[in-house]
């Protein structure tokens, strides 16, 4: 078998292809330039580095460098940047995954003759009947199957997680014991942004977008002024600068006003939430369905119904009020290890909705 591995310079890629070539398949690497950072010399960023062409040559496989700057900063970077400054909170790493990187791979491994294309993510895909399958990782903690929900049946059946049914001390001891050249190395949201200072490289790329603005309560009454809006996401606390009797969180960002609105804990938390873009990675339900949501990475699931709607949308609700809902980012959908699919968390929706059965209420 011929595969394409993605290698970043990472001990997960590294000992990906290891394991493949162990097992005696023909094994090639591959490693996407997506962003340079100004006055940088290597030009990789934080997740990808050139001391993956090391890790190929300790291996003895054929090596190559894509270049695929120009696709990742229309797809990646000017959405983020657009989707801050429509006051949401955005997961770049999801849109990589999606309109990036698979395709970009995929397609080289086609180029190459390669019969799949392998990474070094933490998850794991099965087959049964003729459908492929996306499973969470054996390694939870680790696990990264929330974001590959928008993969396809057809990128599925091509793909191949090597260290997806391994822990991740298990993955290091690997490496260490073929002394792969390989640091310790995860991987960031926003991984295009120097020194992670995302917001100045907002102010840098927004085009005067961001804006100071009123921080009102939920009468409407000012309470002091933000630096804006994109400086900010829901449930938040620190940072308001604000002198209050009680302690106060941000529950919406309104671009139209530019206003951050605050108010007690006790308002974060909501009975639901409209997703958009939902893609299925199995046949979706015909009607109501009871899965796990996971609305942000670092979250464990949660139980709800979900309803399909029109437009690639899905109605989520809760069995109990979960808190700080984020638009921008992703509520993906589980039933024990496997992922059913997902979609862009839209809105909150309000108690009316979440109790009520009529899509006309979902605009």
């Amino acid at each position: 078998m011929r595969v394409l591995v993605a290698m970043s310079g990472g001990v997960d890629s590294s000992v990906a292809a290891l394991l493949l070539k162990e097992e005696g398949h023909e094994v090639l690497g591959a490693t996407l330039n997506l962003w340079s950072y100004a006055g940088r010399l290597e030009p990789y960023n934080n997740c990808c580095s050139l001391e993956v062409a090391a890790v190929a040559r300790q291996l003895g496989i054929e090596h190559h460098f894509l270049d695929y700057g120009k696709l990742f900063e229309r797809e990646v970077v000017q959405r983020t940047v657009r989707e801050y400054l429509r006051g949401r909170t955005p997961n770049p790493c999801i849109w990589c995954n999606a309109l990036v990187r698979f395709p970009a791979l995929l397609a080289e491994a086609e180029r190459l003759g390669c019969d799949y294309l392998a990474t070094g993510h933490y998850a794991r895909i099965v087959e049964e009947d003729g459908v492929h399958h996306l499973l969470r990782a054996r390694d939870q903690e680790k696990d990264q199957s929330y974001f590959l929900y928008r993969l396809t049946q057809r990128e599925l059946a091509r793909l191949i997680f090597p260290v997806g049914g391994y822990l991740k001390g298990e993955v290091v001891a690997l490496a260490k014991e073929a002394g792969l050249l390989v640091k310790p190395r995860e991987s960031q949201d926003l991984c295009f942004v120097p020194d992670n200072d995302y917001r100045r490289f907002l102010l840098e790329n927004s085009r005067d977008g961001i804006r100071p603005g009123e921080i009102v309560d939920t009468t409407g009454r000012v309470l002091g002024y933000h630096q804006g809006l994109p400086f900010y996401t829901i449930g938040q606390r620190r940072g308001l600068g604000l002198s209050a009797p009680e302690r106060l969180y941000v529950l919406a960002l309104e671009p139209k006003t530019n206003r951050l609105v605050v108010g007690p804990e006790e308002l974060l938390y909501s009975k639901g939430l409209i997703a958009s873009e939902v893609n299925w990675l199995v046949p979706p339900p015909a009607g109501e369905l009871e899965a796990e949501v996971k609305i942000r990475y670092r979250t464990p699931g949660v139980a709800a119904r979900i309803s399909p709607l029109a437009g690639n949308r899905a109605k989520v609700t809760f069995l109990e009020p979960q808190r700080a809902v984020t638009p921008g980012q992703a509520a993906v959908f589980y039933q024990g290890e496997r992922v059913l699919g997902g979609g862009v968390i839209e809105r909150v929706l309000s108690d009316a909705e979440a109790e009520g059965d009529r899509e006309e209420l979902l605009p």
